[in-house]
């Protein structure tokens, strides 16, 4: 292939001098990480901000999933030549150039686009290379970091996008990092172009940069010029009414998922749709003001038990944002004051307490943990005005999906975004306050001493399963570990191989915790931890007191201790432990003694030196206003 025959490829790549950079862009693999829940709330976060000025009809996005031939592909030979080109000089390039290798051959691939309609597309597609601001073509055609800006400040204010790195969230969920859009401008004008990120690389003994461009080039006053192509290309490819459209071939498996997103779609955008801003159509599904809750109710999507929801809330938030009054809350940064709305509910039934934070927009940046109220029994949505929600999207990262203070080199700047965040948790965690104190009053004392403890027998059974858990994977999975033995028996044994054996011991030795002292000190006073077997200990909650027994009278290893430290550990009806989401000191006024009425010392996350006689324990805890009666735990023990 001649230097001409480069120049009349639909793919454009410039020339450099020699190769200074052997990887990926970063992004790419940051973008690859959020799977398809980035892609889609990148692509509809474009949308919502190119919505029409002063139009009262909703944004619509239509996404669609199918199978095309690869010879209706613009230009992908081209595409393929220079990847057949490329050297990987580490091992994660050369890994990333080996999954593309393996799929340039398919002659059937697999697609999604993301169609808007009711926007204005992008402007001046004509004008090509363009570096004007009226120009949003050049901007987002040929231009990497770089956001078109409004010039009207309010509606720039409410757009989602300011990093300008989220155009290449479709490049990371190709095989071959390829995409193309389509654009409709205002006059009808419809135009094709394309990106593809490889790495630098040398074709046919010349040096090119690693993006390439689907794009003409016409030589001006001395210098090259990128234009895009009249669209007359495949019907995927079409996009016949005003608005913009990505189409995204080689579409990587683990992004071809439609439960995953109108779950997305859902999750993130819920407050638009219904407000009647959005409408998202997946492939034959239409998600609008009117069906959401059909989804948000179908088993398919979501867990319809409330006590299920630990990591998704968005049914919870939509029943909140829809029935509850909204409350004002002030949140300071240090210099200013800024006013949010916050839907807020207050039901025993939750497990875990979630804020959602969502700009104007209608797009959801985070599920906003509250510090120290992790677990407690509430879900809420925050809405600002303006104001705020220019604010925050200063603190967002570029993903949309968290406001953090970390990314904010200023120092000055940085201290008040902390300022705030922290304001923020301490704002809402009143309210929680507030309501647990409400919804759980105390009306005197009760005389206890007559009463049974009452076993807690089913959560028992489920928890025994999880009992002796070993945390594998830098502790996001639980392996649930059994006494199997794996030795042949005899015929004569009765026992087959794998045969599960009862478990012998209600207590197993653990590494959970280092105890407290040095490694010498340990080591000659012989401190050991273990988790208790559900089976050993029995609760009773009355009023603002929870009473706990722990039984070790048939236990060998506790035979002549006389004392010992308690430790809990939160617990989910998976058998998931959760070890720094519950404080001691924040949930408990008192941890009493009963055998001897003294009350214990609470440190380090433990109840120490209880004491243990007749193989017993026998602990009364005071409650604070604020302690969610429904968790359950995981105890241990150290002695």
């Amino acid at each position: 292939m001649t230097s001409v025959a480069i120049k009349t490829s639909q793919w454009k790549f410039s020339p450099i001098p020699n190769i200074e950079e052997s990887n990926f862009n970063k992004i790419l693999e940051r973008f690859y990480g959020l799977g398809v829940q980035g892609l889609t709330k990148e692509n509809i976060q474009n949308s919502l901000d190119g919505r029409l000025i002063n139009s009262t009809a909703p944004v619509i996005v239509k996404i669609k999933m199918g199978t095309m031939n690869r010879k209706d592909i613009p230009g992908v030979s081209d595409v393929i030549d220079r990847i057949k080109c490329l050297e990987g000089r580490n091992s994660y390039t050369k890994e990333t150039i080996d999954h593309m290798l393996k799929r340039v051959d398919q002659e059937e691939v697999r697609y999604i686009s993301f169609e808007d309609m009711n926007t204005r597309g992008l402007t001046g597609a004509k004008n090509g290379q363009s570096h004007s601001k009226k120009d949003t073509w050049g901007i987002y055609a040929y231009n990497k970091g770089v956001h078109f800006e409004e010039s009207d400040e309010t509606i720039e204010t409410t757009r989602g996008g300011s990093h300008g790195v989220g155009k290449i969230a479709s490049n990371a969920a190709s095989d071959l990092h390829l995409m193309y859009f389509a654009n409709c401008d205002e006059n009808g004008d419809q135009h094709l172009g394309g990106t593809v990120q490889l790495i630098e690389h040398s074709y046919h003994s010349q040096c090119f940069r690693s993006t390439g461009y689907f794009a003409d080039v016409k030589e001006e006053h001395a210098t090259s010029k990128f234009y895009p192509y009249e669209n007359e290309f495949h019907p995927v490819f079409e996009k016949k009414t005003r608005g913009l459209k990505i189409i995204i071939p080689y579409l990587r498996s683990e992004f071809d998922s439609e439960d995953e997103i109108i779950k997305t779609v859902c999750d993130s955008f819920f407050i638009s749709i219904l407000d009647g801003r959005l409408e998202v159509q997946v492939n034959d599904h239409i998600l609008n003001a009117d069906t959401i809750e059909n989804y948000l109710h179908s088993s398919q999507y979501y867990h319809q038990e409330i006590s299920e929801m630990k990591k998704v809330f968005t049914p919870l938030y939509v029943k909140t944002y829809k029935s509850e009054q909204p409350r004002d809350i002030v949140v300071s940064n240090g210099e200013k004051d800024f006013n949010f709305k916050l839907y807020f509910k207050y039901n025993e039934a939750i497990v875990k307490g979630r804020v959602a934070i969502v700009r104007t927009i209608g797009m959801k940046i985070e599920d906003f943990a509250v510090k120290s109220n992790a677990t407690k029994p509430y879900n809420a949505v925050l809405i600002g005005g303006l104001d705020e929600d220019s604010y925050l999207k200063s603190l967002e990262n570029e993903s949309h999906t968290k406001i953090s203070a970390a990314d904010i080199k200023d120092p000055k700047l940085k201290r008040q975004a902390t300022r705030f965040i922290n304001n923020l948790s301490n704002a809402i965690a009143k309210i929680i306050d507030e309501e647990m104190k409400r919804n759980n009053p105390t009306d005197g004392e009760m005389d206890t001493k007559d009463l049974l403890y009452i076993i807690e027998t089913q959560f028992k059974q489920d928890l025994s399963h999880a009992f002796g858990a070993v945390k594998m994977n830098k502790g996001k999975n639980v392996v649930k570990t059994t006494d199997v033995t794996t030795k042949k028996k005899t015929k004569n044994s009765g026992e087959q191989e794998g045969a599960v054996k009862p478990r012998k011991t209600g207590i197993k030795r653990t590494r959970r915790n280092n105890p407290t002292g040095t490694a010498d000190e340990l080591q000659e006073s012989g401190t050991e931890i273990f988790s208790v077997s559900p089976n050993l200990v029995e609760r009773l909650i009355v009023k603002n007191h929870e009473f706990i027994q722990f039984n070790f009278k048939d236990i060998q290893e506790m035979k002549r201790k006389t004392s010992c430290h308690l430790s809990f550990n939160l617990v989910d009806g998976m058998g998931e432990e959760y070890k720094d989401e519950f404080k001691l000191k924040e949930n408990y006024e008192d941890a009493i003694d009963q055998h001897t009425g003294s009350s214990c010392v609470i440190e380090n996350e433990s109840i120490r030196n209880v004491s243990i006689k007749k193989g017993m324990v026998k602990l009364k805890l005071d409650l604070k206003p604020n302690y969610n009666r429904a968790l359950k735990f995981v105890y241990y023990v150290e002695v």
